[in-house]
């Protein structure tokens, strides 16, 4: 007997992406019991410059063959920050057939981005605004800092995890202020121009306070630029203007008495499922139906054994964070997948802290794993004693809360050091700068969601749904650039205290910076003009900018490349 199974769009690019990933992952293993080179165990280690500096010279050699000779007859001259060797898995594995190697690499960071912005959403997300509930944060504390986190989290990852290698802090400063230019330019741009007919206003005051803070922000970051180098202090101060910043929300809210508070205790990260609800309830059964088809593009009949078949598909990318990262959801709860993930994460933090090189003795990896196993067994009994199986808990929800956010922060990271990894080397693969791929790859793909999400608030009906999009617009750039640029600031200083840390001086950086402050000056003159309406003339304006800011920078980068084939 068959079963009626409705297949929505996000179920068949899920499927999609773990039958992507078991391709992958047996490319890997296949190579990997064929090369003892494969995989790099030591990657937490970060990089020397001399190693990076070897690893440049080898872009003068034009022949695979060659390349792979250069990358296995040195000591690791190319190492890879990430756990994979991709340069070596491109050239000695892949050599003969670069295309094959070429759709390998593309799947990969397909699935990264997936996973980077699903266990965001998924995990990250769900415990910050578990714990803002717990704590009893008001709407506009949790706004501008949790939720303002759990939106930013792939940039703010991103962001550290690039300036934790060596010589890759430009790709964390490229991302990061690609990302605000292209969510304050596309986005507000697509924005302006999709709800023209609308005659959508936004809140003046709310604007010009994250505009004009937004302005200030980029202010002393080109300073810090310009300049070349921040001490611990300095960075300290830069992290510190978010604090400040989050006061003055707060202040200025209560002052205003507008419905800026109530924008703000709305998640950006809003499901769509969510939305489809208020249509549900305000509409008529035509409503459900039409909400219904765009959900479901095709129902079939299929037997019991296809329907598990499907259900297995999905598992390869949820099962292992769903079995590592403690989860307090009604709808996701629960038992024996809570206990295992109370006993297996601490598991896998011993894995991950365990040393992978030669010089790490049997003896210490068995007392890391051990120490590990045993953490895992008794907060799994403690689980398993004190949880119920038709409810999760009611009380102590911080420790299973707090354990979600650290696992999911875990999770994040790696997966983020993997990203940053995978596209330094797609920059040696293409010859093409690493920042460059920072600046759009990364940005964009960090970024598309905002884009999905915001674009689907905004036609929810309601001006507070356009507001709040506005808002997130304006106020995760300012996230992003003061606490994911700021915390790794103060990361490297720390590092290298008493001393200052030297940031490279890059034209190209502080001319993305100047355009995207040439967005924002457009928005801050043109829409106060037009009765703080969003129309086509501000959303072309930011289109037109953006397109001119990526045009140059596409031109310089030929224009660089070119040169440097006619120079060899």
């Amino acid at each position: 007997m068959g079963i009626l199974v409705s297949l929505s769009e996000n179920r068949r690019c899920i499927i999609f992406l773990n039958i992507s990933f078991l391709l992958v992952a047996c490319v890997f293993l296949i190579i990997q019991f064929n090369s003892a080179r494969f995989l790099v165990l030591t990657s937490s280690q970060p990089s020397n410059d001399d190693s990076q500096q070897d690893c440049k010279g080898f872009e003068s050699l034009e022949d695979n063959l060659a390349k792979c000779h250069y990358l296995t007859s040195r000591i690791n001259p190319c190492v890879s920050e990430g756990y994979i060797d991709y340069l070596h898995l491109f050239y000695c594995n892949f050599g003969r057939i670069p295309l094959l190697g070429h759709c390998l690499l593309f799947l990969w960071l397909l699935l990264l981005f997936y996973l980077l912005g699903n266990t965001a959403s998924e995990y990250f997300c769900s415990s910050l605004e578990n714990l803002s509930s717990l704590l009893k944060l008001s709407p506009t504390i949790a706004g501008v800092t949790l939720l303002s986190l759990g939106n930013g989290a792939p940039d703010v990852f991103s962001s550290l995890v690039s300036f934790m290698g060596s010589g890759t802090g430009d790709i964390g400063f490229n991302t990061v202020l690609g990302g605000a230019s292209f969510v304050t330019c596309v986005v507000v741009g697509f924005m302006s121009i999709l709800l023209k007919q609308k005659q959508i206003t936004v809140n003046k005051a709310a604007f010009l306070r994250d505009v004009c803070f937004l302005l200030l922000v980029l202010a002393s970051l080109s300073f810090i630029l310009i300049h070349g180098e921040i001490n611990i202090w300095g960075a300290i101060g830069f992290l510190s203007m978010y604090i400040f910043y989050v006061v003055f929300v707060y202040v200025s809210d209560i002052h205003w008495s507008s419905g800026y508070c109530s924008d703000l205790s709305i998640p950006i990260l809003s499901s769509m499922g969510k939305l489809e609800v208020n249509v549900i309830e305000e509409g008529s059964l035509e409503d459900v139906a039409e909400v219904e088809m765009k959900n479901c593009c095709f129902c079939i009949t299929l037997p019991a054994p296809c329907l598990m078949l499907i259900n297995i598909l999905e598992m390869p990318l949820y099962l292992p964070r769903r079995l590592t990262i403690p989860v307090v959801c009604e709808k996701k709860w629960s038992k024996p997948i809570a206990v295992a993930s109370v006993t297996l994460a601490p598991v896998l933090l011993s894995v991950l802290w365990n040393p992978q090189g030669d010089d790490a003795g049997f003896l210490n990896s068995l007392v890391v794993y051990g120490i590990g196993l045993l953490f895992g067994m008794i907060f799994g009994v403690i689980a398993y004693v004190r949880t119920e199986n038709a409810s999760p808990p009611k009380k102590c929800l911080f420790p299973w809360l707090a354990g979600g956010f650290l696992m999911s922060v875990i999770w994040s990271y790696i997966i983020a050091q993997e990203l940053v990894a995978l596209l330094v080397s797609l920059g040696y693969i293409f010859e093409v700068s690493p920042s460059i791929l920072g600046l759009t790859v990364l940005a964009w793909g960090n970024s598309v969601g905002d884009l999905i999400t915001n674009l689907t608030m905004a036609f929810n009906g309601s001006p507070e749904g356009a507001q709040v999009a506005i808002s997130g617009c304006y106020a995760g750039p300012i996230f992003n650039i003061l606490f994911g640029l700021g915390l790794s600031l103060v990361g490297s200083s720390w590092h290298q205290y008493p001393s200052s840390v030297v940031i490279p001086r890059d034209l190209y950086l502080l001319e993305t910076l100047c355009f995207l402050v040439a967005g924002l000056l457009w928005a801050l003159v043109i829409l106060p003009c037009r009765k703080m309406r969003l129309d086509r003339v501000l959303g072309a304006g930011l289109l037109a900018i953006y397109i001119i800011s990526m045009s140059m920078r596409l031109i310089q980068t030929l224009g660089s490349f070119q040169f440097q084939v006619i120079d060899s």
